[in-house]
């Protein structure tokens, strides 16, 4: 089976340069409407059997679109395992100033995530986020087990870089160098057995046509 995986729209802090966790949940920018519809449009010609969204607002938000764009009937599920990272003192702090006050943590959570400490931040490490998604993956593939089966998860760009990373059997200290994730790109893994994936395609952008921004990708 397949799973498609689909970062969120772009909100206003991904547009500040904020940290936006599990805590934060700024709005939608106006072109991320456009960009739902036009993955929706893209993914329309393959049949989706489920889609399990974060219920956080904007990666809802962004499957409720999405899912009307199919013209398919396809049941949407919230999943608090798909959340994104809950990150602590970093919750809205903009990039720049986090690397004054917490710069050690900085370069952890962008560089090396196997040095990521959280102990003067609070929220989530790396293996704490991987270790409460994959069984969320695991019971996404066992209920959805005919092998033609294909479904969408919406899920939020760190989280979902991390997990995707994970699941393809990356060392944690590795789990950065495939590069980010943009706003509403697509990501495709195959399994046959939710132990065991293949990647397929890796933040496919393709389909949209407004020009990526720096601040697009995380």
């Amino acid at each position: 089976m397949k799973l498609y995986f689909i970062r969120h729209g772009k909100t206003q802090w991904n547009l500040e340069g904020r940290f936006q966790g599990a805590g934060g949940d700024s709005p939608l920018l106006t072109e991320s409407y456009q960009q739902m519809v036009q993955v929706g449009r893209y993914l329309k010609g393959i049949p989706f059997q489920h889609a399990y969204s974060s219920p956080i607002k904007r990666a809802r938000i962004t499957a409720q679109h999405v899912v009307r764009e199919l013209h398919q009937h396809v049941p949407l599920t919230l999943m608090s395992r798909l959340e994104e990272f809950h990150l602590g003192q970093l919750e809205g702090m903009a990039f720049d100033d986090v690397k004054t006050k917490y710069p050690a943590e900085l370069d952890g959570f962008r560089n090396h995530p196997d040095q990521y400490d959280t102990s003067r931040v609070g929220g989530e490490t790396f293996t704490e986020v991987i270790d409460r998604m994959t069984p969320g993956i695991q019971a996404i593939v066992a209920a959805n087990s005919n092998p033609s089966d294909n479904v969408l998860v919406f899920s939020h760009g760190a989280a979902l870089n991390a997990e995707i990373n994970a699941l393809l059997g990356t060392p944690l200290a590795d789990l950065r160098k495939r590069g980010g994730l943009r706003n509403t790109s697509v990501t495709v893994l195959e399994t046959s057995d939710g132990q065991n994936f293949e990647l397929i395609d890796w933040n496919n952008t393709s389909f949209l046509t407004a020009t990526a921004k720096p601040t697009d990708t995380i």
